[in-house]
């Protein structure tokens, strides 16, 4: 008997989906619920007759644009040192790659104040690199540059991870072709292998930014919490929650939806097969 591929994947026709077991959808529908009943049970909570109110406070703009802007520049920073790192793993063999993979991954599974300890005594003023920049006259800890350093270390990750698995996926067969008709390596990467993977890139891209977004532990811990330098969004929620609830409920209202507005902006339709 045969079995069409569309079966096999497990795809939909119609209102069936072949290739499901029926009892799929009863922890599906139970892991959908686990996320979106959080979020509804706080929509209940916020104060919506202040809410506008509470969001356009001048803390609250402050915090909001400063994650803005930060989240953003992590995001750059990991496409310039997260690209090279994912096509080396991808691509090389050598002695101590797999535990270069290893130590890449580490941020994803730190506890985020353990990485702002990490990089409070690599930048900080008596840190492994702190002192020399002091002597440059460069102060990194509680700025806004360690605000972005600590989203970059803990967004890293995410965008190596999207990415290597978008390069092995996509094999170098059309590279070796490039490369073989006399295109230079830098040539074949901009024309050939950026162009191949650039879902995966789109994807690691967004997950870093969204990362940062939501970054807390390292930041507070390396940067500090000061408004309009180093008080992020999560910062200003988290200090809001011990003054006024209303406030830290609304804020957190707002995080969501900026991060749902960044996912989804970003997310290419995908048609079904």
């Amino acid at each position: 008997m045969r079995v069409s591929a569309r079966a096999a994947t497990g795809v939909s026709t119609g209102s069936t989906s072949v290739g499901v077991p029926r009892w799929a959808f009863v922890p599906a529908a139970v892991g959908g619920l686990f996320v979106l009943l959080p979020l509804v049970a706080m929509a209940t909570r916020v104060d919506w007759s202040s809410y506008w109110s509470l969001i356009t406070s001048e803390s609250a703009r402050a915090a909001l644009l400063l994650s803005l802007q930060t989240s953003a520049a992590s995001t750059v920073a990991c496409l310039v040192i997260g690209v090279p790192m994912a096509l080396v793993l991808a691509r090389c063999r050598f002695p101590g790659i797999d535990l270069l993979r290893s130590l890449v991954m580490v941020p994803l599974v730190l506890p985020p104040v353990v990485g702002g300890i990490a990089l409070l005594y690599t930048f900080g003023r008596r840190g492994l690199l702190g002192e020399t920049l002091e002597v440059a006259s460069v102060q990194v800890a509680f700025s806004t540059t360690a605000v972005v350093l600590a989203q970059t270390f803990v967004a890293l990750p995410f965008l190596v991870t999207s990415l290597e698995g978008a390069l092995r996926t996509a094999g170098a067969r059309y590279e070796v072709v490039a490369a073989s008709l006399g295109a230079r390596p830098t040539t074949v990467l901009r024309r050939v292998t950026l162009p191949l993977v650039w879902p995966g890139l789109l994807s690691g891209a967004v997950l870093s930014f969204a990362r940062a977004l939501g970054e807390f532990g390292a930041t507070i811990t390396f940067a500090g919490s000061l408004q309009g330098v180093t008080r992020t969004l999560p910062l200003e929620i988290y200090l809001q929650r011990e003054t006024d609830p209303d406030a830290a409920v609304a804020l957190s209202l707002l995080l969501v939806v900026v991060a749902v507005l960044v996912i989804a902006a970003t997310r290419r339709d995908r048609s079904p097969l």
